[in-house]
């Protein structure tokens, strides 16, 4: 019997309050000039904590929370690409491959659109994929909320 090749897809969704003076870390970029940085017990990345929540549940594996929880001390100011090497790594080890990612990132500040290419790189590097297999999408709320990011990411992958 002859096997075929059967695509699975994962949702993941991640929101993180916005506070002035942090670091802004946003799919593995550093947003320099941000006055306003993602609140998190790691960096606050939640570009990279939706992606890795859509990566494992396509693989039926458990969620970011449950792997990474944010009471463990140790995860404390971590760099969310150490979470989405990891993921890869499991990734890897169920025998299944990335073929794209389509990423909505929802705040007012920072804008996302001219570092929307940088994003594409930093991500495709860290999960040794091409830039071409990953989408962003910068979205704004018209000034109805400022306070917060939002990012929902859909991750197609097979075996």
């Amino acid at each position: 019997m002859m096997s075929k090749k059967v695509g699975r897809v994962g949702l993941g969704m991640d929101s993180h309050r916005m506070e002035s003076g942090r670091p802004c870390h946003l799919g593995g970029v550093l947003f320099e000039d941000c006055p306003v940085g993602p609140l998190g017990h790691s960096d606050g990345d939640a570009v990279i904590h939706a992606l890795c929540d859509a990566i494992l549940g396509a693989a039926g594996l458990d969620d970011l929370g449950t792997l990474f929880p944010d009471t463990d001390p140790k995860w404390k100011g971590v760099g969310s690409d150490l979470f989405l090497k990891e993921t890869i790594s499991l990734l890897d080890k169920e025998n299944y491959r990335i073929c794209n990612c389509d990423i909505v990132v929802i705040c007012d500040e920072p804008k996302i659109g001219p570092f929307r290419e940088k994003i594409r790189k930093s991500l495709a590097e860290t999960m040794a994929i091409l830039p071409e297999q990953i989408n962003v999408k910068g979205k704004t709320t018209e000034g109805s909320d400022t306070g917060r990011v939002e990012v929902t990411a859909i991750v197609l992958i097979e075996r």
